[in-house]
């Protein structure tokens, strides 16, 4: 067994020597590591980034990337750059809100040529079985490591109402499905996977939907469905969040699966009610609503970023919260303020740290 040693302000690392700048002056952070089969009884799923991160016992950072309505690639690298430099690894959105943008898959592809850790987001409601089954195939190929399984939003709350909705699966059956295919390398048909795709296997979980008291419950389904790691809606009541995760811990869920607590960036008093009454499963309490509304209208931005990083610092005390997911419709440039706020940055990738494993004496 080989034990961790981390240095002052390293939040991301590998086994090894690490360096990173500071002001003027470079400092040098020398640590052994625990061995990556010692961190977890499960093999390892797919060697990604996120998955090495969270197997560390690292506190990790997802963002999401909202694709462009638009066919330029490079909108979409101006926005990944910025994401890049303060998480772990980037969410590629898959029409969220049942509206159209550029698809999951291309996002992911264009950010995999340029050497950006993804998690690509798949729907239920657009495609049946055969697609989805194709498309974790295709994605694997590419390079896709992390896949976050979502039933998606109903067409009526999109832009496109009249659009027929599929839904053959729901989020626990594609689960069910992509570890089929990973685990025991066969299509659901039973036909033989020549190469089975190796993907460390995500889900949502909303602790704030009723009945409140059987969402850990919900989340223990999840689990033995296949998910590996899971990202929650916006947390903005930390108290019923903190319960939630109590019950997790009781039922030792936070032993199984590693969970990230949603955070998301309020721009107004009026952007935080539209939220919390037009988008489901958002609850956001009065007291935030009341201190945006007697914040000066110049300083709403940056009272929205100090209330996430307030959420930040408290649930990274709560026991089994592994790291947090960061949605911010097109705000990369905040999302990257809120980091740096919340004191996760610097971020010190795994793929960049030289590797010197010094075994226990």
């Amino acid at each position: 067994m080989l034990q961790v040693k981390i240095g002052r302000g390293l939040t991301r690392i590998d086994c090894g020597e690490v360096r990173h700048s500071h002001a003027d002056k470079q400092e040098y952070f020398i640590f052994q590591c625990v061995s990556v089969a010692d961190l977890n009884n499960r093999p390892m799923r797919s060697a990604s980034r996120l998955e090495r991160v969270l197997r560390a016992g690292l506190f990790a950072v997802t963002a999401e990337l909202n694709p462009p309505d638009s066919s330029d690639p490079q909108q979409v690298y101006d926005a990944a750059l910025v994401l890049s430099e303060v998480a772990d690894a980037i969410n590629a959105t898959d029409a969220s809100g049942a509206n159209t943008h550029m698809s999951s898959l291309g996002l992911c592809a264009l950010l995999l040529r340029a050497d950006y850790e993804v998690v690509m987001q798949m729907s239920c409601r657009d495609r049946n079985r055969i697609a989805l089954q194709g498309d974790l195939l295709g994605a694997a190929a590419l390079g896709v490591k992390n896949v976050l399984c979502l039933t998606g939003d109903d067409v009526t709350v999109g832009d496109q109402p009249e659009a027929k909705r599929v839904f053959d699966l729901d989020s626990m059956h594609l689960l069910r499905t992509a570890k089929i295919m990973r685990d025991d390398g066969v299509l659901l048909s039973g036909r033989k996977i020549t190469v089975p795709p190796k993907l460390f296997l995500g889900a949502a979980e909303n602790p704030f939907a009723p009945p409140i008291h059987w969402r850990a419950d919900r989340l223990a389904k999840k689990v033995e469905a296949g998910t590996d790691f899971i990202q929650t809606q916006y947390v903005f009541n930390v108290q019923v969040f903190r319960e939630f995760m109590a019950r997790v811990c009781d039922l030792g869920l936070h032993e199984r699966v590693y969970i990230l607590a949603g955070i998301g960036l309020l721009k107004s008093p009026r952007a935080a009610e539209y939220m919390r009454t037009h988008i489901p499963g958002v609850v956001i309490p009065d007291a935030i609503i009341d201190r945006l509304q007697k914040t000066p209208r110049e300083r709403w931005h940056d009272e929205g970023r100090d209330i996430s990083a307030e959420i930040i610092q408290q649930v990274r005390e709560i026991p089994g919260v592994a790291g947090v997911h960061v949605m911010a419709y097109r705000q990369e440039e905040r999302v990257a303020e809120l980091i740096h706020r919340a004191g996760l940055y610097p971020r010190i990738g795994v793929d960049k740290a030289k590797v010197l494993v010094a075994k226990k004496s």
